[in-house]
């Protein structure tokens, strides 16, 4: 590689200069940016929240999207290595602190693959293309089908790999412009009966409920810095493509949203089905034509699930290979690059492996039943990603106080007075929507607002806490394991332990010879 983890070569498992080529051009890494963070699994789960959902949609996009996308951006065009957060949080605060966010913001991907996206993809075919049935040798074939298809997307090369992600991202903004516009049309014909009954007034129940699940929908914008040594120049491309894939995101958030509440009667949204069912309703406006139109919009919709998954596969799987070859997580064997896919093969199928047992964990949690599923399994991963950025954010603050000399292509308006707000204002945001996903309720019985647990999840608290917490408490036990088996091989092996990280004239070398050389 063109930088290591540290000004020492930890050892030769970490992967090779020759299995990375430079492929990531900046539509590249927009694209995936898009197929990554555009998430059709929270449209209608945004959309549940009524008339003030696409309120805070809109409030949260100034207040955090914004300032969220400038401190990534400034921070990905300086510190460009491979292994993106985790490169970060190492230099900031450690291989160990390193290794268990990483940790946490790697699992939210397979949980999210095998318990969500999987179960969204297959509500939809089952409703709109062929029938699956609920439990049945179908349904438990197509979901199997769909992680391992996800998986093996993001086993093959880059540059081959990108061009599936980046047909999803154009399929899934097709699909949301053509939404829109044609509820549009539906409701010019038909009026616009959703709104009879929606209110945008914004309050704190709502704030409550929706900062989780916005929060979900807004994050991920660094994840393509996952594979920043196989970008062409990542020093002014990433804040560019963060820019533009954030305000593209923002658009395909709002605009659905408003459209779906506007046409549909809130009562008739659910989080599974409010994309789809929305565009049952308002495809009736092609006539005849309707039912085709709808197939096809459903084909598409699951290939774009797909491609979502198989993007934070990609980058998400590079940030944990990182944090294995550089001996913080078991072995660093699982970091091993493919010499020929310049690919992490090894923690790809582990991926796929944690993604195949969370779907049949949680096809168990309500025998079955796909919209309580959804929603709880939706939320161990908002809380697994949401728990990362608590370490994320800080180390970013850290890396731009000690570390002020390093060439930043890009900085944030206002200098380390304007950084430190927008970190500030990030990290309130994080901390009200992490309590907020582990413990749903509690903020609203403080602010007497009244909130029936089983009426909102389908399930109990003791249930629904058991597989939150649950899951938090083996994923720091896997960590912490992890972690000493890693250092027990390398004294085992006589390998280097903690070593120190780049220095500054590190960077701004290889940030020179970077610009000179994929300019």
């Amino acid at each position: 590689m063109s930088s290591n983890l540290s000004t020492t070569e930890p050892r030769t498992s970490q992967p090779a200069a020759g299995g990375l080529q430079r492929s990531l051009k900046r539509f590249d890494i927009t694209a995936m940016a898009i197929a990554a963070v555009i998430s059709f699994d929270t449209v209608g789960q945004i959309a549940t929240g009524g008339g003030q959902a696409a309120t805070w949609t809109a409030v949260m996009a100034l207040f955090f999207l914004v300032p969220y996308a400038l401190l990534f951006a400034e921070t990905g065009a300086a510190f460009p290595q491979e292994g993106g957060p985790y490169v970060w949080v190492k230099l900031a605060l450690g291989r160990r602190a390193a290794a268990l966010t990483t940790l946490f913001y790697w699992v939210t991907n397979p949980v999210w693959l095998g318990g969500s996206l999987v179960f969204l993809a297959a509500q939809t075919w089952d409703g709109f293309v062929f029938p699956l049935g609920s439990g049945t040798v179908a349904d438990y074939t197509f979901k199997l089908l769909f992680v391992w298809i996800a998986i093996l997307t993001a086993v093959v090369s880059l540059r081959r790999g990108k061009w599936i992600t980046t047909a999803g991202a154009a399929m899934k903004v097709l699909s949301l412009v053509g939404f829109t516009l044609t509820a549009l049309l539906y409701g010019v014909r038909h009026g616009f009966q959703g709104l009879s009954d929606a209110s945008f007034t914004p309050t704190t129940a709502g704030f409550l409920g929706l900062v989780p699940i916005l929060l979900f929908a807004y994050v991920g914008f660094e994840a393509p810095n996952a594979a920043g040594e196989e970008m062409h120049d990542p020093q002014r491309d990433v804040p560019a493509a963060l820019g533009r894939s954030a305000t593209v995101a923002a658009c395909c958030y709002l605009l659905p949203v408003l459209a779906l509440l506007a046409v549909v009667p809130k009562h008739q949204v659910t989080g599974i089905g409010g994309f789809m069912e929305g565009a049952r309703l308002v495809f009736s406006v092609y006539g005849g034509a309707s039912g085709p139109l709808l197939k096809l919009t459903a084909v598409m919709f699951v290939f774009a699930l797909l491609t979502q998954g198989s993007a934070w596969m990609i980058v998400s799987d590079r940030m944990q290979a990182m944090a294995a070859a550089d001996g913080g997580f078991f072995s660093r064997a699982l970091g091993a690059f493919h010499p020929r896919l310049g690919t992490p093969v090894r923690t790809n199928l582990l991926s796929g492996a944690v993604a195949t047992v969370f779907m049949l964990a949680a096809m168990q949690l309500a025998n079955g039943h796909a919209a309580d599923v959804f929603a709880v399994v939706l939320t161990v991963a908002v809380t697994t990603l949401l728990l990362s950025y608590l370490v994320v954010i800080p180390a970013l603050v850290l890396l731009r106080i000690r570390r002020p000399d390093v060439p930043r292509p890009y900085r944030v308006p206002f200098g380390s007075r304007g950084f430190m707000t927008c970190a500030a204002l990030v990290y309130a945001w994080i901390l009200i929507g992490s309590w907020s996903a582990l413990f749903p309720g509690v903020l609203e019985q403080l602010f007497g607002i009244d909130y029936v647990f089983h009426d909102v999840w389908g399930v109990s608290r003791v249930s629904f806490e058991a597989f939150t917490l649950g899951t938090v408490a083996v994923l720091l036990i896997v960590g912490v394991i992890g972690v000493v088996v890693a250092r027990r091989e390398d004294a085992g092996s006589g390998a280097v332990g903690e070593t120190a990280p780049w220095t500054a004239s590190t960077t701004e070398e290889q940030a020179g010879n970077d610009r000179d050389r994929y300019r």
